[in-house]
């Protein structure tokens, strides 16, 4: 939309104005429901139901708590679980590894768990289907779509298995009551989906996009998933290749074709990646920097329309909106450490973090607030003009619990250039550079690119992302473990307290979450539960 191209400098203005645009192809209700038979015939009946695989994945990606942002930030050194004072304990429990904390809360990934794999069924549904329509000889644009939805299933199920770790498999749509599957044989095919993806999809620049197709799939945003889910999964398991699949020389030659050819490059001011940090000089979603993003709207109701980031209100402000920050339910109060961990002259710890007290902010409700640190996310901070009235209703949303719709960056360039030092590029020490120099400007002084810097330069650029936690257990859990493990003194409700997390219960865990104990009774035992939990 050409209007994310003007300037505007009014505030409020020019963030509604950068809101939802060029989403238009995910506004389409989904047609998985239809009768097999007689639906699938022509390429418009296969886009439709691309369409809904696109959408399950934005509404698994929006649900529950979170797991791609909020609850992986929790479980990081980053954050913790926080929320109101009075509320129960689950994201205690999340942040602690630890079910005796709220031992109610035994659903807590009940939603995400659900949403994930109605996701997955409308994927399957797809390729199943592909070879009943009549693609009239254009094998091209068949490949696309299988390629678009196979990419979203793989993403799908690496979200899946990096959490729950052993997961039923399904590759065709069905409800069965299968056993969970051996890991192996889930990264398998998640390896195999995205080695697909980028093999057919288009080799067409970022510059060369059409507007109205950002926010989908690319070859490039392919070969950088398969990248990071090398990365993960040779760590995390400790294995010389990802599942037989993918080679550490077939991941890197993926990653330097996006530097290469796809037309990205890193937006000058870390800032303006962000809209809470940068109000006027907001670059917008569609930028150079985007490799792979999920698209919301404000358009979410109450009557069945999912299409806002529904988790950002997790990590608002608790219960005040302050100018230009808006009040959310004050979920994953970032970690002091964080804050301190950025050098002097780093541009991304005032961009990645709210500090209440740096930024001269009036909060009023610390009585209400649990695991009070001074510091709230600014990178996915629900927004507020200066009388405290919600963007997201601003523009139109029901509410602000349900119409935020800043989009989930999920690949950003700069990974792209980090993920490529970490595997041994030659050009290994310009990239790193490359992200630095941004970051650090003026203060840049250069270091060596070896594995412990890259990693703690990640920490510093990706901080509010959701990527800390994976990166330090594809460490090694005992690595993890350690580094997340702490006891702090925290305020709930303005009275000091003691928090630990042991790092025992980390390494019970493995680092895997909870499978919602309705779904294990739901499979009459057929699910097993894991470890510690």
């Amino acid at each position: 939309m050409a209007m994310k191209n003007i300037k505007i400098y009014f505030p409020v203005l020019a963030l509604l104005c950068l809101a939802a645009c060029s989403k238009s192809f995910l506004d389409t209700e989904d047609v998985t429901s239809a009768t097999e038979q007689n639906f699938y015939k022509t390429p418009n009946d296969a886009w439709k139901a691309l369409v809904g695989v696109y959408d399950g994945m934005q509404r698994a990606t929006s649900s529950g708590i979170g797991l791609n942002v909020v609850t992986s930030e929790i479980m990081s050194d980053n954050a913790f679980g926080a929320s109101g004072n009075s509320d129960g304990y689950g994201v205690q429990m999340v942040d602690e590894f630890d079910k005796l904390r709220s031992p109610s809360d035994q659903d807590m990934f009940g939603d995400n768990w659900t949403v994930y794999y109605k996701a997955v069924y409308r994927a399957n549904m797809l390729l199943k289907n592909l070879d009943q329509v009549d693609w009239k000889g254009n094998d091209a644009l068949r490949n696309m779509y299988e390629s678009e939805a196979r990419f979203i299933r793989a993403n799908l199920y690496f979200d899946m298995v990096r959490f729950w770790g052993n997961i039923p498999l399904l590759t065709a749509p069905s409800v069965d009551n299968v056993p969970q599957a051996n890991p192996d044989e889930v990264y398998q095919l998640i390896a195999e989906d995205l080695k697909f993806a980028a093999a057919n999809l288009p080799a067409t620049s970022y510059g060369a996009m059409a507007p109205a197709d950002f926010g989908r799939v690319t070859k490039w945003a392919a070969e950088a998933m398969l990248a990071r889910v090398y990365l993960y999964y040779t760590g995390y398991y400790a294995k010389p290749d990802l599942a037989g699949v993918v080679t550490k020389e077939e991941a890197l030659a993926g990653l330097e074709e996006v530097i290469s050819n796809g037309g990205f490059g890193l937006v000058e001011n870390f800032a303006d990646l962000w809209p809470a940090a940068s109000l006027n000089n907001y670059v917008g979603e569609r930028n150079k920097e985007t490799v792979f993003s999920v698209r919301y709207t404000y358009t979410s109701d109450w009557n069945g329309n999912v299409d806002g980031n529904h988790w950002m209100v997790m990590m608002g402000i608790r219960v005040q909106a302050i100018y230009p920050y808006g009040l959310g339910w004050g979920a994953g109060t970032v970690n002091a450490k964080l804050w301190n961990a950025y050098p002097a002259g780093d541009t991304r710890r005032d961009a990645t973090i709210i500090s209440i007290d740096g930024e001269n902010l009036d909060f009023k409700n610390k009585k209400d607030q649990r695991e009070y640190t001074g510091y709230y996310a600014k990178k996915y901070s629900p927004m507020a003009d200066e009388a405290g009235v919600s963007l997201a209703e601003k523009m139109g949303g029901v509410s602000f619990m349900i119409s935020q719709f800043q989009d989930y960056v999920s690949i950003r360039y700069s990974d792209v250039l980090l993920m490529a030092a970490e595997l041994g590029s030659g050009n290994a020490q310009q990239y790193f550079d490359d992200v630095r120099k941004r970051a650090l400007g003026a203060s840049f002084v250069s270091i060596p690119v070896n594995n412990t810097n890259i990693l703690n330069e990640r920490r510093l650029e990706f901080a509010g992302e959701g990527l800390r936690y994976w990166d330090l257990l594809r460490q090694g859990i005992d690595v993890a473990a350690a580094t997340i493990a702490e006891t702090v003194t925290l305020q709930n409700g303005e009275v000091d307290v003691t928090k630990t997390i042991n790092a025992a219960k980390i390494t019970e865990t493995k680092g895997l979450s909870q499978i919602p104990n309705t779904q294990i009774s739901l499979s009459n035992g057929v699910l097993k539960q894991n470890a510690g939990w």
